[in-house]
């Protein structure tokens, strides 16, 4: 049977090539975006003659290996003379510090175009062009070389035959997946209701390449329902890997136990979870270069040996790379964003894919036909005008040019020039403008030009992490800076002690669609996607974008639902309702025997309710969530929540927190929860940018900034009574707000009964008749 295989030039070269030190060391953040600037600069400048951005492949066959090669040259002349293929590289090095055999890589990528044209054309010889571009100054450096056909030929097929001993354990790896995905089936005996209609809506948008917005209670398998057809879709070609999105580390646990189940059955994956920097480093704290980690000095060279090993297995998870890079001494992280070159199916949190600090450029720079499978996706609104907004802090500013203008004054002035301008800023008393900063530009260009001048110094002072965190910021503004338009404002805000600036993405949508454009298809799902309209919008969603609601599959008896709607939980009022809340909480509690839950806006007032509750009813078993929990301390919050207890536990925990979504307490693990209050995110200024843009974009301010965010809080606390078909449970909402029928139009088809309270003492005999059922 042929194998065929895809490969880019680059993949191609730096796989057979790279060798040495692990080199991560000081980056420009914005590097990416000033060398795309530098390139289309000097291809602007080549004139009528030259053909900028050509794409090439070719075909090369070793035995049953089928390869296709593939990239884009930067350039190619066409003259008389003959033909000249031009490899362009951007540096921010002086020139006069690079010669002809700076990089081998640089001159095996221009090698290789050079060789598929002049095959592709029977050119008897051609020209190779390597130039150098300077970031800042945009003067070049060129060197040429003269190749016949015969030396290209001769480069080319050694560097592809080294390439296809690896190549042939890939093509060998997909036959084996592509077996196991074609005899698959789904693991449970039938489909709960409306999962089947999941599973064709996901691979039906996968195949059409669109978007598709769900919103799937609890209880439908949403995980299983979209990660089962998404890897059935790689048998008609849609291209590995299938990047599995997740805001927290609970919903990464859960794709990787649908993934178990699947290879229980037979399914084979090379499946890879990642796990940020600072969790998986072996050397916190140390800088990343070869002088100071060892697992960064000869990196490459040892790599080979770290991907043959792990290859032996398909569960690429923290244990595993942690494993594979002490025994081959190599840097974990490095090595598993290595790995997500070979993967399958990547579990990695949101920001590997949008985030433009530290999304996968290996992917991203060009864009793939990969699908985005986007779990809780209510939690990327807020994730993504956090990712795509940047700020200045005039305090940190002063910092840092405290400690380091006597070392280099020269910085110091240029920080002192930014300081200036930001005091300007401040004199004129701005608040809110649809106008970018521009002014600040240049100071800040020139305080980046200089960090990097002595970050080439290669001198560790004992400011340099300092001025590290500095520098990122400054890129990040101004990298932000290119992408402000009338989706983003900016806001002034001053305090006694700092001022700062805000480049704030308020509508992330366009940004977010930009991204998705890179791929060929997204799914985002959500128990709380409500309401639906509101999250296509403002999550990148087109005109052509599909939408699923879908049902709960559990019989709604098996749910009890009560507004208390003569409490007021608003600000102002809560000293006055706050013995009626305790009435209430205490009210459901004493209906039954069991763990309950009760959810609060914020720790004070949880703190509030806890001391009342000690107060006047000292025998109750309370366990309040406390603020910065350790990852243990949630673990024993969660293990007091014990099957049939023989006294009842009473929770009080954060709503929207750690425990308001992504956790199963099923059967009589949970029989209760109790939300105090709508859940509207905190008043700020932040907030009331918000209001004000949607309120002028669709007259609906107060809805997209307090009520659906509050809403999606509320209703995930919800989720956590019902997660299984046999599961039995109330819910009592208090706040008279949750009567208005704003509110009670974003409540679940599912609460067919629901229970408004007049006073507290209709809630027993409620209760009685519920759990008598």
């Amino acid at each position: 049977m042929d194998k065929k295989q895809r490969v880019s030039v680059r993949t191609l070269v730096e796989f057979v090539l790279r060798q040495g030190d692990l080199q991560t060391g000081f980056r420009s953040a914005t590097r990416l975006i000033e060398g795309t600037r530098a390139h289309q600069i000097l291809q602007k400048q080549r004139g009528e003659d030259y053909q900028p951005e050509v794409a090439l492949h070719t075909i090369y066959h070793q035995d049953e290996l089928t390869l296709e090669i593939h990239g884009r040259a930067d350039g190619i002349f066409r003259s008389e003379s003959g033909v000249v293929v031009e490899e362009i590289k951007s540096t921010s090095l002086e020139l006069d510090l690079i010669d002809q055999s700076y990089s081998i890589l640089h001159w095996a990528q221009a090698q290789c175009y050079a060789y598929i044209l002049a095959s592709q054309e029977e050119l008897a010889q051609i020209q190779v062009q390597l130039t150098y571009i300077h970031l800042e100054t945009h003067e070049t450096k060129e060197f040429m070389k003269i190749f016949s056909c015969e030396e290209l030929e001769n480069f080319f097929t050694d560097l592809v035959e080294r390439y296809c001993a690896w190549a042939n354990r890939l093509s060998a790896w997909v036959q084996l997946r592509n077996g196991s995905i074609a005899q698959l089936e789904f693991p449970y005996p039938s489909y709960r209701k409306g999962q089947r209609e999941l599973v064709v809506a996901v691979y039906k948008t996968i195949k059409e390449g669109n978007r598709l917005y769900v919103q799937a209670p609890t209880g439908i398998g949403k995980t299983l329902g979209t990660i089962f057809p998404a890897l059935k879709a790689l048998l008609e070609g849609e291209e590995a890997p299938v990047f599995y999105l997740t805001a927290k580390t609970i919903t990464r646990t859960v794709a990787e136990s649908s993934l178990l189940m699947l290879e229980h059955q037979g399914l084979s994956l090379k499946r890879l979870t990642l796990t940020a920097k600072d969790k998986i480093c072996f050397n916190p704290g140390c800088d990343c270069n070869p002088e100071d980690c060892s697992f960064a000095k000869g990196y490459y060279d040892r790599l080979g040996l770290g991907l043959a090993d792990i290859f032996q297995v398909d569960v690429w998870n923290r244990e595993q790379i942690e494993r594979c890079g002490r025994l081959h001494a190599i840097c974990p992280f490095e090595f598993s964003l290595e790995l997500s070159n070979w993967a399958d199916l990547v579990i990695c949190d949101y920001n590997y894919v949008f985030d433009p600090r530290v999304f996968l450029k290996r992917f991203f720079l060009e864009g793939g036909a990969y699908t985005f499978l986007i779990d809780e996706a209510h939690n990327l609104v807020d994730r993504a005008q956090e990712m795509f907004s940047a700020e200045l802090n005039k305090e940190e500013l002063q910092h840092v040019k405290n400690l380091v203008q006597e070392e280099e004054p020269v910085l110091g002035k240029r920080l002192q020039t930014v300081n200036r301008n930001l005091l300007k800023l401040k004199k004129q008393g701005l608040e809110v403008a649809k106008d970018a900063p521009t002014s600040l530009y240049s100071s800040l260009e020139r305080v980046v030009n200089e960090v990097e001048k002595i970050f080439k110094k290669e001198e560790n002072s004992p400011w340099k992490e300092k001025l590290t965190e500095l520098y990122f910021s400054i890129q990040a503004f101004l990298r932000t800076a290119e992408s402000f338009d009338e989706h983003y404002l900016t806001y002034y805000q001053s305090t006694e002690e700092d001022y700062r600036v805000k480049l704030f993405c308020v509508d992330p949508a366009k940004r977010l669609s930009e991204v998705l454009n890179k791929g060929r298809a997204a799914i985002f799902f959500s128990a709380t996607l409500s309401p639906l309209e509101y999250f296509i919008k403002i999550l990148g969603g087109e005109k052509t974008s599909y939408k699923l609601h879908l049902a709960s599959p559990f019989p709604p008896q098996n749910l009890c639902v009560m507004i208390q709607k003569q409490i007021s939980t608003k600000y102002k009022q809560r000293s006055l309702s706050l013995d009626s809340v305790v009435e209430a909480i205490i009210s459901l509690v004493r209906g039954r025997i069991g763990n309950y839950l009760v959810y609060f806006p914020s720790y004070e007032y949880l703190e509030r309710v806890r001391e009342r509750l000690m107060m006047l009813h000292p025998d109750l078993k309370l366990l309040p969530q406390t603020f910065g929990m350790a990852e243990e301390n949630r673990e024993e919050f969660l293990e007091a929540f014990q099957a049939d207890p023989q006294e009842s536990l009473v929770a009080l925990a954060l709503l929207g927190g750690v425990f308001g979504e992504g956790i199963d307490l099923t059967g009589t693990r949970l029989s209760g929860a109790i939300i105090v209050s709508v859940g509207l995110p905190q008043l700020g200024l932040e907030r009331d940018i918000i209001r004000n843009y949607f309120q002028e974009c669709y007259r609906q301010g107060f809805e997209y900034a307090y009520m659906y965010p509050g809403m999606n809080k509320v209703l995930q606390a919800c989720g956590r009574v019902i997660r299984t078909e046999q599961d039995r449970g109330v819910i009592l909402l208090i706040d008279e707000r949750f009567a208005r029928l704003g509110y009670k139009q974003l409540f679940p088809k599912e609460w067919k009964d629901v229970h408004y309270l007049q006073d507290n003492g209709q809630i027993q005999p409620i209760l009685e008749r519920f759990w008598r059922l």
